[in-house]
Order: C-alpha cells, then sequence, then structure tokens
C-alpha cells in the first residue's frame, strides 16, 4: 500500500452511507450524513492556526483558555462492525476534564496518551514518555519536545481510557515512541498526530496509512450523539478515515457539527420532495435524520 496520503472526496451527500451502528434503527433507505473531505495532514493546518494567532500576539502563544468540553466537543462512539472501540461521552466521570500544561503533568505517566484541546483547533495528540517529555507528530515531524511547549498554550487531558483497543504496556508504547522520532515527511506512516499516538499505545496497523484494505461494505461506523435521543451515524472504509471526520467535528465544533447536518438533511429532504411529487410528505423526525416514504399508489 505504501505510505502515500490518499484523498477522499464524495460529490454529494447521497453517496455517503450511513447507518445505526446498534441495529435499533429498523427503517429501510438511504441515511444522509456528513461529506468527509481530506486534506493531505491536517496537523499542517492546524499548525497553521497556531502561528497564526502566535504572530498576531507579537510571537507568543497564546495562554490556556477557559474551555468547556460539553459546549465545543461533540459526543460520539465509534464501531467496527458491532464492537464499540472508541466513547467519548460526558456522563459519569470526569475523564474529558482538562488541565493546564503544568497540572497536567502531575498526572502524567510514561506510556499515557495526551489530547491538547482547544476551540477552533484540530485536537493534538502525544504520547507522555517521562522526564516531562512527549513524543508527537508535528509539521510533518515525529518529534521529541517538553509537554508545555508541546501544548502550544492549549489545555490537555489524558487520553488513555477513549479508545478500547488493550494497550501495549507503558514501556512498550514508549519505545514504539522514541523509535519513530526524526521520521518525517515520506517516512511517516501516519496522517495525524491522533493516530501517531494510539499507534504507540495500541500497535494496531488500522491507525497507520493504508493500514486496511478499502473493499466491502464499510465496517467502521461513527455514531454523532446531537442530544437526547438524538444521532446520526456515518459509515467509512477505514478507522484512519473516520478518525479524520471525527478530528473535523472537533475542530469546527459542536454547534457547527448540528448546523452543518441539520442543514444537509433538508437540502436532501427537499430534493426528494421534488423528484417525486406523488410522494407522501411528513416533517423531519427529531433525530437527524430521514427516510423517504413510500409513492402512494
Amino acid at each position: 500500500m505504501g505510505n502515500q496520503v490518499e484523498k477522499l472526496t464524495h460529490l454529494n451527500y447521497k453517496e455517503v452511507p450511513t447507518a445505526d451502528p446498534t441495529g435499533m434503527d429498523r427503517d429501510e433507505g438511504p441515511r444522509i450524513g456528513v461529506s468527509y473531505i481530506f486534506s493531505s495532514d491536517d496537523d499542517e493546518l492546524e499548525q497553521q492556526q497556531q502561528d497564526s494567532v502566535a504572530q498576531d500576539m507579537g510571537g507568543e502563544h497564546p495562554a490556556p483558555q477557559p474551555y468547556d468540553p460539553r459546549l465545543q466537543e461533540v459526543e460520539c462512539s465509534v464501531y467496527y462492525r458491532d464492537e464499540c472501540i472508541y466513547q467519548k461521552s460526558f456522563a459519569g466521570d470526569d475523564t474529558l476534564s482538562t488541565y493546564t500544561p503544568e497540572n497536567l503533568l502531575n498526572r502524567c505517566k510514561p506510556g499515557d496518551l495526551v489530547e491538547f484541546v482547544c476551540q477552533a483547533q484540530y485536537p493534538h495528540w502525544a504520547v507522555y514518555v517521562g522526564d516531562f517529555q512527549v513524543v508527537h507528530l508535528h509539521r510533518l515531524e515525529v518529534v521529541n519536545s517538553f509537554l508545555t511547549d508541546a501544548s502550544q498554550g492549549r489545555r490537555g487531558r489524558i487520553a488513555n481510557y477513549l479508545y478500547r483497543y488493550k494497550p501495549l504496556s507503558p514501556a512498550t508504547a514508549v519505545r514504539n515512541a522514541l523509535e519513530q522520532v526524526g521520521c518525517k515527511d515520506r517516512e511517516l506512516s501516519w496522517r495525524n498526530s491522533e493516530c501517531f499516538a494510539a499507534w504507540c499505545r495500541y500497535g494496531k496497523r488500522e491507525f497507520k496509512i493504508g493500514g486496511e484494505l478499502r473493499i466491502g461494505k464499510q465496517p467502521y461506523r461513527l455514531q454523532i450523539r446531537l442530544g437526547d435521543k438524538r444521532s446520526h451515524t456515518l459509515e467509512f472504509q477505514s478507522l484512519e478515515d473516520l478518525i479524520m471526520e471525527k478530528r473535523r467535528n472537533d475542530q469546527i465544533g459542536r454547534a457547527a457539527v448540528i448546523q452543518e447536518l441539520s442543514s444537509h438533511l433538508q437540502a436532501a429532504e427537499e430534493e426528494e420532495e421534488e423528484g417525486d411529487p406523488g410522494a407522501q410528505t411528513i416533517p423531519p423526525p427529531p433525530c437527524i435524520t430521514f427516510t423517504p416514504k413510500p409513492s402512494v399508489p
């Protein structure tokens, strides 16, 4: 497969496959979702955003700002066929709480995954390797940095509990990360910082570029929760592609994701009504999905 970066696009929203991974939705018919169009490297765009902010402040990175994950981030689950392999939920615990880089250091242990977050930016992931340092994919190169420097002024959290894969030993995760320091450009096997960090901790080839064959039915599903009993699900052929869409949702923010889905589903409903004047029409259901009614005989 090689390490070539692919660009995946959909010409329209009808081409985007969606379904309910829990099997609770028994309706037959298409599901319209978000089109996922990927750049070659979203961390490069992330760094451009950070540099622009730093330039506006005379070269200094901004101080950590108040950040409320419940307002900014999208609750979601990732399924491989029927198995939940990732879950971000605000219910029940404080695993999504964020801390200043200095406070985060007191909580980190070697082998931990660290996620730095900030409004309107892609999340940035790193592997804590001890001695106040992390290894992360930064500007198309795997580098070793102090955690406070890698944060770039963002708040952070320990992200060990988001993915549900069985982790490697802490020593193995640290070794995986350190062995990649210095890799850059075409030597890289990861398209973003999250895929690199997760690979170090779990050792799954699914996190690598071209780590899975793109044939057959899409086995991965991203279920986006939009509120009580409201959700929308997209299907993907590879975990790497799904992660890119999940990161894009975090970058544009929860309100924009909800607005995007609502707008596209409304447009899809209007197209169905125009294309089939004899069809029955009803208001869209409260969950952000759409199923066309059969034509009246």
